[in-house]
């Protein structure tokens, strides 16, 4: 019998049917009393989401407050708009590049300011040292991927931030996909403006984005430099009576409130670790078969606990790839490939959102099967040996939760 269609890509990631339902609806106006009551139980989800992704949920914003505000598009708009908010003719921006998520936000920059990247090959460490070697007294902002996508990196957002802040530059984080999933601290590691997406770690579906304006930060921004769908001053005081400036995306604000809302009752401590023992199992799983990881996390970078990629074995790399992803979507499983100049020499999964245990070991046996069936030398029994071993469960035993 065949098995149930599992999506494992970096994004979009599964909804629960409640989510789904809640897109349903009868429509409304997004001026009404019912949508404000809806933007106002996702900005409560949200703000305990940004301010509370700590394994011990204390707080992450312990010096000041913010804003939690929801946009009508993804986080490349979010990422604009903090950078077309902060920096004016003139200004200087140092944007730290690894992966193409980080070379999205430098590309983003240089519409607006003078960047210098900081860059180094996808999927290897940024050393600190270089960020402390470019960024000055006349550096406006700052701008990191947390959790680069396109590699499986989880970088130093934390080294950074205190470089940043100690030259009195603004600090701008794309946590796309750790915000949800992840320790993300704010206070700590000088964080002025967070922004993730709907169809992430968040598990909403893809259509809107959200940010995190820190109070602190609000001063400095001038909507009159940014594009008129993205001043950041008008949609902060359209916040205030929970509404954004212009036309919202009204079923897919319903569908955040309900995920973010999911979010809060199993708590960012117990959602953290669980994609932190998810990650470690696709891990095992995948090296104990026989392959290597692809990212090379070296000083404070760390490997991502969302994602995971993987590097194609010769035999079923480039234009030979085709016959291992077609072996995994034989199996009903959808996994992402590499970006840009990555096709065909890297794999990626996700294990962001809401996922069951027995989905990783799913993913475990589809790709040393499918891997199997294209030739390659794999152990597909260890590799899910392995991976239970993280979980401490049973294949069979978890497919029953």
């Amino acid at each position: 019998m065949e098995e149930d269609f599992l999506l494992l890509n970096p994004g979009p990631v599964p909804v629960t049917d409640e989510v789904s339902a809640a897109m349903d609806e009868p429509m409304v106006s997004h001026r009404s009393a019912a949508f404000e009551a809806v933007y106002e139980r996702a900005q409560d989800g949200l703000d305990y989401i940004f301010e509370q992704s700590t394994l011990d949920g204390s707080s992450t914003a312990t010096s000041g407050g913010g804003t939690s505000l929801l946009l009508n598009g993804t986080a490349s708009m979010g990422m604009e708009a903090a950078v077309a908010n902060l920096v004016g003719d003139g200004g200087h921006v140092v944007a730290l590049v690894n992966g193409k998520f980080g070379r999205r936000f430098a590309r983003i920059a240089e519409r607006y300011a003078d960047v210098t990247r900081v860059e180094v090959p996808w999927g290897e460490s940024i050393p600190l040292a270089d960020v402390r070697a470019v960024v000055t007294e006349e550096t406006d902002v700052v701008t990191m991927v947390h959790n680069e996508t396109s590699t499986g990196l989880l970088n130093p957002v934390a080294g950074v931030g205190a470089v940043a802040d100690e030259y009195d530059a603004r600090f701008v984080v794309d946590g796309v996909t750790s915000i949800g999933g992840d320790v993300f601290e704010l206070d700590a590691w000088n964080v002025d403006i967070a922004v993730t997406d709907a169809q992430k770690a968040l598990a909403a579906p893809p259509g809107i984005s959200a940010m995190y304006v820190t109070d602190e930060v609000k001063d400095d921004l001038d909507g009159e430099s940014a594009p008129f769908y993205e001043d950041l001053e008008w949609h902060l005081r359209k916040s205030e009576s929970h509404q954004t400036p212009f036309t919202s995306a009204v079923p897919l604000f319903r569908a955040m409130a309900v995920a973010v809302e999911d979010i809060v009752e199993e708590t960012m401590p117990t959602r953290i670790a669980r994609h932190r023992r998810q990650a470690a199992a696709f891990r095992a799983g995948f090296t104990a078969m026989g392959l290597d990881l692809f990212a090379d996390a070296t000083g404070e970078t760390e490997l991502s606990n969302t994602v995971t990629s993987v590097s194609l074995p010769d035999a079923v790399s480039g234009d030979d790839a085709d016959a291992f992803f077609d072996g995994v979507d034989a199996r009903n499983v959808s996994i992402s490939g590499g970006q840009g100049h990555l096709g065909g020499t890297i794999f990626r999964v996700s294990n962001m959102g809401g996922l069951p245990d027995s989905a990783i070991l799913r993913g475990v046996r589809t790709v040393g099967e499918a891997m199997a069936d294209a030739g390659v030398d794999v152990d597909v029994d260890a590799g899910i040996a392995a991976a239970e071993d993280e979980l401490d469960v049973t294949e069979t035993a978890s497919a029953d939760d």
